[in-house]
């Protein structure tokens, strides 16, 4: 199986990486800036569950010469746009297409633009980061790719995929309700990155200060959202999302947080912003949601004024 990944950042990189170190036939698509880093200096992956450097096949959007068996999507939600026109020519028509990107909005781009047919769900779990030296830093154990058919069959292709999967060093699980798992994280992380953008702190920091009730709170408006939309979180999912969000003294933070007290790019629109709008359509109430939402609006308009 011929797999191409998009993206050789923390997600991308790090999945990508252990596929190829397991043998797999692997390319990664770059631009053209990181392609000449990681000619010059390798795929470097440093983790608590081993250190690689590697040097696997890279190739740019215009040296793309025929289409791929399966292209895993691992870029930010905003550079979306622009992968889906690289990424083109290397989608035939039984390419199966495994993204693993925040949210839901990115689904139904793919399906208008590729085709329902090829598209399967995805949901990734890692905590990773590039360092100023360009390495792939993870910062915990927790590896997790999960996979599966929208309509939760076991078809041919998702077990054939599963198949590649195992046994490369990660934690790769074939899901048969892979639509409600990426619902699910995404009342996760949309609910920590509220949680850490509205009250400026770790989970920990936000426990400390009484923000319990609020974060409680927000965890509700999310999983109300979904719900509404027809997939409703699991009970055990809530509970344990309830403990790990208001847990005394957790260093928990969002990279939503993350990118925004560092200045960056934030996937505002893609995690808050589609899920107020789907809250919106839906006509259930999430005050604490808009609240968010208007104050990542404002740090990203004075951000685009400089």
């Amino acid at each position: 199986m011929r797999i191409l990944v998009v993206g050789a950042g923390a997600t991308g990189g790090y999945f990508g990486g252990r596929l190829a170190q397991a043998g797999r036939d692997v390319t990664f698509l770059v631009r053209a800036k990181r392609a000449e880093r990681l000619r010059a200096r390798g795929l470097q992956i440093v983790s608590p569950t081993g250190d690689a450097t590697l040097h696997p096949s890279i190739v740019t959007a215009d040296e793309i010469a025929q289409p791929y068996d399966l292209v895993l999507l691992s870029v930010k939600a905003f550079a979306l746009d622009a992968a889906l026109a690289d990424v083109a020519p290397a989608i035939g028509p039984d390419t199966m297409i495994l993204p693993v990107l925040n949210g839901m909005r990115h689904m139904d781009l793919l399906a208008a633009r590729f085709g329902a047919g090829r598209l399967l769900g995805g949901v990734c779990k890692i905590m990773g980061r590039i360092d100023e030296e360009g390495r792939i830093v993870q910062m915990s154990p927790l590896h997790q790719l999960t996979y599966g058919e929208t309509d939760g069959t076991r078809s041919a292709r998702i077990l054939a995929l599963d198949g590649i999967m195992q046994g490369v060093g990660f934690d790769a699980r074939l899901s048969d309700a892979i639509l409600l798992d990426m619902w699910e994280k995404w009342v996760f992380l949309a609910s920590l990155g509220a949680i850490t953008c509205l009250m400026r702190g770790s989970i920990g920091e936000v426990a400390a200060a009484g923000g319990t009730a609020v974060a409680l709170a927000i965890v509700a408006e999310c999983a109300a959202i979904a719900h509404a939309a027809g997939y409703a979180p699991r009970p055990a999912f809530l509970t344990e999302t309830r403990a790990q969000l208001t847990a005394d003294g957790s260093p928990m933070t969002s990279s939503l947080y993350r990118d925004l007290t560092q200045g960056h790019a934030v996937e505002a629109d893609q995690i808050i912003g589609d899920l107020i709008a789907r809250a919106r359509a839906s006509a259930t109430p999430v005050p604490l949601l808009e609240a968010v939402g208007v104050a990542l609006k404002l740090y990203e308009n004075r951000r685009a004024q400089g």
